[in-house]
């Protein structure tokens, strides 16, 4: 298994609360941890919102100088590289799935050797309905990034209306994105308190985008 993890998908995918998930439990776990919050696409929920929760828990968080705390451009703190190497560290990447996040991942390729490529999939989102369209996002991104997606992750949803049947239609469409491009199914992603046991392993999470009703 890699060191370290990159949690890519397109604009409403979950990837950022994944990202924090995958974090705060490897933490727990006795690991030391960094999140880098590479993602220039979305300004709706980001990981440096969460800078303060996140260091309190005891977790590195690696975001662009103040002055670019806002800013849509593709900008990367210069220490993500270095954390990327350092083996004491398990990193975590938050990557966009646009041609923003294609141009981030791409430079950061060099780095990203020992690492797990993820991207998130929520088939409740526009332009992710079907098995052919995920196919094509996915594709177009590993031409842009000269990178290989190593792991699909099943994140549907419909935030606090999810029910058991979102989840499994999702699961669905992710197995045949998986036989399509013979890229293996990591998990299904349940948000508490839904239970949920699908034919792939189960990794729930904690909801951070309390009274929000947009996908998370």
């Amino acid at each position: 298994m890699a060191k370290n993890k990159v949690f890519l998908g397109l604009y409403g995918s979950g990837k950022t609360e994944i990202a924090m998930n995958f974090a705060i439990k490897s933490k727990v776990n006795g690991v030391r941890v960094a999140i880098a919050d590479v993602d220039v696409t979305a300004s709706y929920f980001r990981v440096r919102e969460f800078k303060d929760m996140l260091e309190k828990k005891g977790i590195r968080v690696l975001t662009p100088a103040e002055q670019f705390m806002r800013a849509d451009l593709p900008l990367i703190d210069a220490s993500v590289m270095g954390y990327l190497q350092n083996p004491d560290y398990l990193v975590v990447l938050d990557v966009g799935g646009d041609e923003k996040g294609s141009i981030v991942l791409g430079s950061l390729k060099e780095h990203l050797s020992d690492a797990d490529v993820y991207f998130v999939v929520n088939v409740r989102r526009p332009f992710c309905e079907t098995a052919e369209k995920i196919c094509e996002h996915i594709e177009r991104i590993q031409r842009a990034a000269s990178i290989s997606v190593n792991y699909l992750i099943n994140n549907s949803n419909l935030a606090s209306q999810t029910t058991v049947d979102v989840v499994r239609e999702g699961e669905e469409i992710v197995k045949e994105v998986s036989k399509m491009m013979s890229i293996p199914v990591a998990f299904n992603v349940v948000a508490e308190p839904l239970d949920y046991r699908g034919e792939f392993e189960t990794f729930r999470i904690k909801r951070y985008l309390i009274g929000k009703e947009e996908p998370f």
